[in-house]
């Protein structure tokens, strides 16, 4: 029940977000998700066995950075009360595009393959955990795109708390239950992030690590699984970076490699997505 797919939540936010566009406000008053500032202690070793990691996909490439775009006082004044300034594209239509690419980190993967693949069990909080790396994947890729990206970054993650609930809702959790798993689950999605970050810029024993401790909850003992893993991420990041950021922004459309391929390290040509003049 709970792999519905987003029905309510996509109408609800694209209602809201067309009236908030409609009645021509000058700023965006949806306030700044805050991260949390505390940052796993020190992390978990890999398990006992050891890991024999010998994936050859090289690094994500080094994205040359977005230089500091220059803002004016009454922006950075406005941004710093925790509203957004002007942006390169309408704010309506990356919020659409954010709820499109969070669409795709649920509708595009094979829950299913990942459930069998590695014995997890076809539960709520394996969904999420399987939900939250590809979430987490969309969140390294928009970032580099500057203020739009960040902005865009908010409601992708605004998307995810929103189908995580109504998702509950149709399981039938109370609310007293369902508040105490959405905390959990929140404390679960920022200390996810902030291992599967440290991974991605080191070497694949950190990155197995990570994934030990947060996808497998501690709970897997081969090997194999964690090389596969690492694999997979390698390649998604090599394969999302490759992707227009522009056609990003405006679309959201992401497409996710295969969890098992035959030659993983290649990485075909990505076809541009198409788009009227309105963006969508």
């Amino acid at each position: 029940m709970y792999r519905r797919p987003l029905q309510f939540a996509a109408r609800s936010f694209a209602t809201a977000a067309a009236s908030r566009a409609a009645a021509g406000k000058a700023l965006d008053h949806d306030a700044c998700f805050r991260a949390l500032a505390a940052r796993v202690s020190s992390p978990c070793s890999a398990p006992c066995r050891t890991l024999h990691i010998s994936t050859q996909l090289c690094n994500v490439k080094e994205t040359p950075q977005h230089s500091e775009e220059e803002v004016g006082a009454f922006t950075k004044l406005i941004e710093a009360m925790g509203f957004t300034g002007p942006l390169k594209y309408n704010k309506w239509k990356i919020k659409i595009a954010a709820l499109r690419m969070y669409t795709c980190c649920v509708e595009r993967v094979n829950y299913d393959e990942f459930f069998e693949k590695f014995a997890l069990p076809d539960t709520l909080n394996s969904w999420f955990l399987v939900a939250q790396l590809h979430v987490w994947m969309c969140l390294v890729r928009m970032r580099q795109e500057g203020r739009e990206g960040k902005y865009m970054c908010r409601y992708i993650v605004h998307s995810m708390w929103e189908d995580v609930e109504q998702r509950s809702k149709i399981m039938g959790i109370d609310a007293i239950h369902r508040k105490e798993a959405m905390k959990a689950m929140t404390e679960t999605f920022y200390a996810a992030i902030f291992g599967y970050d440290e991974g991605i810029m080191s070497d694949d024993c950190v990155l197995a690590a990570a994934l030990w401790r947060n996808l497998f909850s501690r709970q897997c003992e081969d090997p194999k699984q964690l090389e596969l893993m690492v694999e997979y991420v390698r390649k998604q990041m090599q394969f999302i970076d490759a992707l227009d950021g522009d056609d990003l922004l405006l679309t959201g459309e992401v497409k996710w490699r295969p969890l098992v391929e035959e030659n993983a390290q290649s990485i075909l040509k990505v076809m541009r997505p198409t788009y009227n003049d309105t963006g969508l």
